[in-house]
């Protein structure tokens, strides 16, 4: 009998990000990612969302390293995050691993990390851990699915992935290696990228957005253009290049990852542009419009990114005035739309043309859609079926398709965040769950409480009161000292605020007086009934629920 193997899902089933899962064969873990989240509008101050680390700090001592699938923020991000607790080998292709060694240097924690680079059909053994590494094609270069030759066979992992025909760099998704192990050693078990399996047909190729940019930066000679999109993205950039180099611009790069993603890829042989065609954004004031292509971060509407210091006229560099041609070459992330229209509108109040994916073909998708996960399924034929990497309508769609490839039904198993399953000679089964909570960083705050953001959104939707207790006691009188005073903000206010808080500061005494005449002394205890008396009129006078703070002075630390 094969020992079995344990895979637990730390983050990314369920949403889109914090793409976390733990391998663990013979007593050994074996990280698949470690990404990150970025937050959305009713995350109060959030600046990221991470996976809960609890399991992995529980195990630190079992764990050998992470498989980085590729360069994306919602697969490394994460990374520098988990080594600030604990040394990690980190594995993937030599981009890859250039993008996280940046943000872990950032952090400071490179010293923490041990680096193995692989390349396109490597197959390596790290402790327990036989894998195998398959070129796919993504919106970052060099992305892989993984094999890992278990005990119980082989686990595949597809990362994230499309099928294009016709890539910019000629690096196909290695559909025959990925054949070629179907058919020699099976597939037992396949986790599959699911972000688009609601979205019909095939994706798009990549080169087809540049033969688009082309014909949009032909059309505005004489313009400044402008264009955002994703800093990891190199293809897009390259083709951003290769459009601005064919209609006679220069190019400038801005936003600090822009900036370092550019001088990697350019370094690393992936990116190609002329020296001569590249300008520092800091020396384009003498650059015609007509002649300059700034490639710019931002198209998301991230509000600190290059492209919102624009739209609020805050930027240092480059102020966007009437006739600039602002071009957005990506579609909103789920969550974003709102940042993404708030930029666009503050460009077109500056007197830019936008130009985003809902207008023109500006945008292709990096993730297989429907047609193109069916061709993966019926040459990848697993055993077993788990589709990941993606909000839970997208896995619970894949599932349905798996099935109407042919995949038993009782061989699909949909999990969620903190869901473990065991593969053993028996089949697929669910095992403990482990903890998955988000856990949100703030700045250089550490993990917030979920209490913190109730409280911020409680904040931001209904204000705040106050309410200040002064007290006297002496021996066994109590008595208060003067009126309580209420103070608010975001509540209400003009004449009608004027009157409320008289009121309210009467159901206040009234309920404290009557706390004091009847023994209470305590401080939590006054605070209390003080709160209570309070929330009960805002609640019956204007239906709200703001945030009630009350502060008692003079009271006992204790109710006795």
């Amino acid at each position: 009998m094969a020992a079995p193997v344990r895979i637990s899902f730390l983050g990314g089933l369920g949403e889109i990000g914090r793409n976390c899962a733990a391998i663990e064969v013979d007593g050994r873990i074996m990280l698949i990612d470690c990404g990150l989240m970025f937050p959305e509008a009713d995350h109060a101050g959030v600046d990221i969302i991470l996976p809960d680390f609890t399991y992995l700090r529980e195990n630190a001592h079992r764990i050998e390293g992470v498989v980085a699938t590729h360069g994306h923020e919602d697969h490394i991000g994460a990374l520098s995050f988990l080594l600030e607790e604990m040394p990690l080998q980190v594995i993937g292709s030599p981009l890859t691993i250039g993008m996280a060694k940046g943000r872990i240097g950032e952090r400071g924690v490179l010293d923490q990390a041990t680096f193995i680079e692989v390349s396109d059909n490597d197959r390596i053994q790290v402790g327990p851990f036989d894998m195998e590494f398959f070129p796919v094609t993504h919106s970052v270069p060099h992305g892989f699915a993984t094999a890992f030759h278990t005990p119980q066979g082989v686990i595949l992992h597809s990362g994230d992935f499309k099928l294009d025909m016709t890539p910019v760099d000629q690096r196909l998704t290695d559909l025959a290696g990925l054949g070629h192990l179907a058919k020699d050693d099976g597939i037992r078990l396949f986790l599959c990228d699911s972000t688009n399996a609601e979205s019909a047909g095939f994706s798009e190729s990549e080169t087809s957005i540049g033969q688009s940019l082309q014909d949009l930066f032909r059309a505005r000679e004489g313009r400044r253009l402008i264009i955002a999109c994703f800093a990891s993205h190199i293809h897009r950039v390259q083709q951003i290049a290769d459009a601005a180099i064919a209609t006679g611009r220069t190019i400038a790069t801005m936003g600090r990852s822009m900036n370092s993603n550019v001088a990697l890829a350019r370094q690393m042989g992936l990116l190609h542009i002329p020296d001569a065609k590249l300008r520092a954004i800091e020396d384009v004031d003498d650059v015609p419009d007509g002649d300059l292509c700034v490639i710019s971060t931002g198209s998301q509407g991230e509000p600190l990114s290059a492209l919102a210091r624009m739209a609020n006229g805050e930027n240092r560099w480059l102020s966007v005035h009437e006739g600039d041609c602002v071009i957005l070459s990506s579609h909103p992330i789920p969550g974003n739309e709102s940042s993404v229209s708030r930029v666009i509108d503050g460009l077109i109040r500056r007197g830019a043309e936008v130009v985003h994916s809902g207008i023109a073909r500006v945008h292709a998708t990096g993730h297989a859609k429907a047609e193109e996960l069916r061709v993966m399924h019926s040459i990848v034929q697993p055993e077993w079926f788990i589709p990941v990497h993606g909000e839970y309508r997208h896995m619970a769609e894949h599932a349905r398709l798996a099935a109407g490839m042919g995949q038993p039904a009782d061989k699909i198993m949909v999990c969620s965040d903190g869901d473990s399953v065991i593969l053993t000679d028996e089949g697929l089964r669910r095992g403990e769950e482990i903890p998955a909570d988000y856990i949100y960083i703030a700045g250089s705050i550490g993990p917030l409480d979920h209490s913190v953001l109730i409280d911020r959104r409680i904040l931001g939707q209904e204000g705040f009161v106050g309410i200040i207790v002064p007290i006297s006691i002496v021996g066994a009188s109590a008595e208060l000292l003067r009126e309580p005073e209420i103070v608010s903000r975001g509540w209400v206010e003009g004449d009608e605020g004027d009157l409320l808080r008289k009121e309210a500061t009467l159901a206040v005494r009234e309920a404290v007086e009557q706390a004091l005449a009847d023994g209470k002394r305590g401080r939590d205890e006054i605070e209390r009934i003080a709160r209570r008396a309070v929330g009960r009129f805002i609640n019956r006078r204007t239906k709200l629920r703001p945030m009630v703070v009350p502060v008692v002075l003079g009271a006992h630390e204790s109710g006795k």
